[in-house]
């Protein structure tokens, strides 16, 4: 007699199998899926979606996620586009929500109004700041940024203008002399001092005095 076999346990919807890495501690193996693109937002639809589609596997969120991960890398946006373009509608419908149950408390409960006109405009901020991202995404803007002079390998430079401005700023300055007494005027009312005799006429009578001493030449009556 053959045993029954046992039933096969259903896997939790939040839990995911992986397979064990030998390099990796259990530990280091969790806090990867933590810190992993997709597994904290595939809680996070789990957990919120769940009024509205009760419990789903989070290997198939993951799945989904994955997929989709893999056509944005793709360069297809079209996917972005529809979910910024569907918020922005749901955004749009707060706003009208929460601007009319302002509209109702005015005249008697002014706290509530106050509440609900701020959560209404709230909403159609974001509402804007959504089409506004989704405007950026279908027709980005133009950025002009000037351009570096960087070059691999070596440059001609040309300094022919340079070498002229260069000369002409060497001819229209004064020279040393000058620059230094540039705009100062010549004191020639200095007295000099007084000079006994001629030094050049001496050194000159030095130079060709006669070869006979003075006063050897002959006496004239």
């Amino acid at each position: 007699m053959t045993k029954p076999k046992p039933a096969a346990t259903a896997s939790k919807p939040h839990s995911l199998t992986i397979a064990a890495e030998p390099d990796k501690t259990r530990e280091a193996q969790i806090a990867g899926l933590a810190t992993a693109a997709n597994v904290p937002a595939a809680l996070v639809i789990a957990d919120f979606s769940k009024a509205l589609f009760g419990t789903l596997p989070l290997s198939d969120l993951l799945g989904s996620l994955k997929e989709h991960a893999g056509t944005i890398k793709a360069g297809d946006l079209s996917r972005v586009e529809a979910m910024l373009c569907g918020q922005a509608a749901a955004l749009n419908t707060m706003f009208a929500e929460l601007a009319r149950r302002g509209a109702v408390n005015m005249g008697e409960y002014i706290g509530a109004a106050e509440t609900y006109l701020k959560l209404a405009l709230k909403a159609q901020s974001q509402c804007r700041a959504t089409l506004e991202t989704l405007a950026a995404i279908k027709n980005p803007p133009v950025i002009f940024a000037k351009q570096a002079n960087i070059a691999h390998g070596p440059q001609q430079v040309n300094n022919h203008a340079a070498g002229i401005a260069r000369a002409e700023e060497i001819d229209n300055q004064p020279t040393e002399l000058w620059e230094h007494d540039h705009g100062q005027r010549l004191d020639t009312g200095t007295t000099a001092a007084a000079i006994g005799g001629n030094p050049p006429m001496e050194a000159v009578g030095a130079i060709h005095r006669p070869a006979h001493g003075r006063g050897q030449g002959r006496r004239q009556s």
